[in-house]
């Protein structure tokens, strides 16, 4: 199947049942067992719901896996992942991860003895010195939030693999419709389904998806053992989602690669980071392990100030901490996403007071560069 088609058809479709289209939203919590331990494929929902199985049956089949696993949270499935892992285990992280990572990662989890190392893994030499005899997984973001750093996907998954090691790729910028890590070697993908594959600002969750039986069972084991599962309602919200998400992906990608050229040719703005542009360095790697640039778009106006002036002229763009919606968003990582991140550690990275993130979405283009070049003025 090509891509946009087994967003629609592939899972488990509609109900045999009934016969209808659409998944039913099975909202119940137990469920009778004609003998002890004798059920019809569900005994309990924090273990497994239909309509969350359905939704991890077709993210699994979108993502080239062995299997799905639906997460209350982006968090919840990040955490959960890393709860796979023992005190005393370590591993190497992506620099530039979205800032509810670095916290959860600094902040929570090191308390159970886990450690953790960041590097630019871009840099195929300081993954391999970050290496240690205790590291169980590397855990890459590409492209990475809000600087947009390209990862070699498949370098990184090779030399993990020749060392025993986990590879884990972030993969929520991209989407399954755009870049397929476990394609390029990876083991397990994450994503938070609340930006691009929920795709309308209406539900918060993740997804994991992992290339073998075993992974499948240890991660399976700890969704089940923790409960950071998803609700049937939104399980279905999210098998929706995905049924547009190639054609929302296209849009923005198409309206994205417009307004970064739009922004880099404008007196008012400094450096633009978008992959599609040609001034960006991981545009060839991006063209090599994906099929498109995604919609996110990082430029630099100078100043804190400069940014607030920006935000307070936008009519089209919203001011919000997400992104991946239908509607166009914007943020200033610094003061937002990335708050959680020390002020010391934002300057090494270059998430400067003056970086402004923005979500492409997928109105008529002509109307966000305009929108963009009346605020900018």
């Amino acid at each position: 199947m090509k891509p946009k088609t087994r967003l629609i058809h592939g899972g488990i479709v509609g109900d045999e049942a009934t016969g209808a289209v659409s998944t039913p939203i099975y909202q119940v919590s137990t469920y009778k067992q004609e003998a002890v331990g004798k059920f019809k494929g569900y005994e309990y929902s924090r273990t497994g719901n239909p309509t969350r199985h359905a939704l991890e049956e077709l993210i699994a089949d979108v993502e080239f896996g062995h299997a799905g696993f639906a997460f209350g949270s982006g968090m919840a499935a990040i955490s959960s992942v890393m709860m796979m892992f023992s005190a005393g285990d370590h591993v190497v992280l992506t620099d530039d991860v979205y800032g509810g990572t670095y916290r959860v990662i600094n902040k929570v989890l090191n308390r159970f003895g886990l450690e953790f190392t960041f590097v630019d893994t871009g840099n195929l030499a300081e993954v391999e010195a970050a290496v240690k005899e205790n590291t169980k997984a590397i855990f890459i973001e590409t492209p990475t939030n809000p600087l947009l750093k390209v990862t070699d996907i498949e370098a990184v998954a090779a030399f993990a693999k020749s060392k025993g090691l986990l590879t884990i790729v972030d993969n929520t910028f991209m989407t399954p419709y755009l870049q397929n890590p476990i394609a390029l070697g990876a083991d397990i993908v994450v994503h938070s389904a609340t930006k691009y594959i929920g795709g309308h600002s209406d539900v918060v969750a993740g997804l994991v998806v992992v290339n073998s039986a075993e992974l499948a069972e240890e991660v399976h084991f700890v969704q089940n053992s923790i409960g950071a599962i998803l609700g049937p309602q939104d399980s279905w919200l999210l098998i929706r989602g995905l049924k547009t998400l190639g054609l929302r992906m296209e849009e923005a990608n198409s309206n994205a690669q417009k307004i970064a050229e739009f922004l880099e040719g404008h007196d008012a703005v400094g450096k633009v980071i978008y992959p599609g542009l040609e001034s960006h360095p991981g545009r060839e790697l991006m063209q090599k392990q994906a099929t498109g640039f995604g919609g996110m778009i990082s430029f630099d106006v100078g100043s804190k100030e400069k940014a607030g002036e920006l935000l307070a002229k936008l009519k089209y763009f919203t001011l919000a901490e997400s992104l991946g919606a239908v509607e166009s968003l914007i943020s200033v990582p610094a003061q937002m996403t990335h708050a959680s991140i020390p002020i010391e550690r934002r300057g090494e990275l270059g998430i400067v007071e003056g970086l402004v993130r923005i979500s492409v979405g997928i109105e008529d283009v002509e109307d966000l560069i305009e929108d963009l070049e009346n605020a900018l003025k």
